[in-house]
């Protein structure tokens, strides 16, 4: 048996740069029980790790991330609704701990992103693409829907584009769904997705840890409220707990002595 370890690297550099390698290259890193726990562990470690500004999600080999493995779903078809259920909370589950995250959150998709792959593209906060990458919800020609990666989907390209290409499991490449806003920019090369990658880097050093994470925090709150007083009062209260914060202190005082903050020094 396999360890879940084997088919998910984490690699973190002194810098606070880590790499999350979905890394199953002869299976185009399609998702089975073993990696959808290695990338849970992966991102519960993450979790924690308050020396990390930035997590990068990237597959080895010729994929990205194919969608579910065949023979993981030739077992779950076996089982009972019961256990399939749980069977699918573990990977709904695996992807809401990767979309909470408080680290800044990068998918470097290239070759085939279907399905589950697509998901954790939506899960992350930017998604970079080869213009060459192959996209596709393909579920429905399975007798299946995408019901685990759905929210974070229709949250990224809406639910028009959503009905849209759930319903049809058209294919789309990285430039179409750089359009929906699947992904936010799109490159020729693997060695473009190199190069994004040092300029995500540099953004995500440049702004303050604790900061990015209430940013991402605010945005989950504000999208699922409507624009009223209360609404005013609890933005209110945020800014005003940043701006008393340490992180608010030292962020003011380095631009007024002209000079870099603390956290990227």
């Amino acid at each position: 048996m396999s360890d879940p370890a084997d088919t998910v690297l984490l690699d973190v550099s002194k810098e606070g740069v880590a790499v999350v390698t979905l890394n199953r290259p002869e299976k185009r890193n399609a998702f089975d029980e073993l990696m959808i726990t290695g990338l849970s562990d992966t991102f519960e470690t993450l979790k924690g790790a308050d020396h990390v500004r930035v997590v990068f999600l990237r597959g080895a080999g010729e994929s990205f991330c194919a969608g579910a493995d065949i023979d993981w779903m030739r077992r779950a078809a076996q089982l009972t609704e019961t256990n399939n259920e749980t069977d699918a909370l573990t990977l709904a589950r695996m992807l809401q701990h990767l979309y909470e995250l408080p680290q800044l959150t990068v998918a470097l998709a290239h070759g085939a992103v279907m399905g589950g792959g697509a998901g954790l593209v939506a899960a992350c906060d930017v998604g970079v693409a080869m213009k060459s990458a192959k996209f596709r919800f393909s579920e429905v020609r399975l007798g299946l829907t995408p019901a685990t990666i759905s929210p974070y989907v229709i949250e990224a390209i809406g639910a028009r584009n959503a009905r849209a290409l759930f319903a049809t499991a058209e294919g789309f490449d990285g430039s179409f769904a750089e359009k929906i806003g699947l992904v936010h920019y799109t490159v020729d090369s693997e060695a473009g997705l190199g190069q994004m990658m040092e300029y995500l880097t540099e953004l995500a050093l440049a702004a303050a840890p604790g900061a990015v994470a209430d940013a991402k925090a605010l945005v989950r709150y504000v999208a699922g409220h409507k624009i009223d007083d209360s609404l005013a009062r609890e933005t209110a209260r945020r800014i005003a707990k940043r701006r008393g914060s340490a992180e608010g202190h030292e962020g003011l005082a380095a631009f007024l002595e002209k000079r870099k903050p603390e956290w990227n020094s």
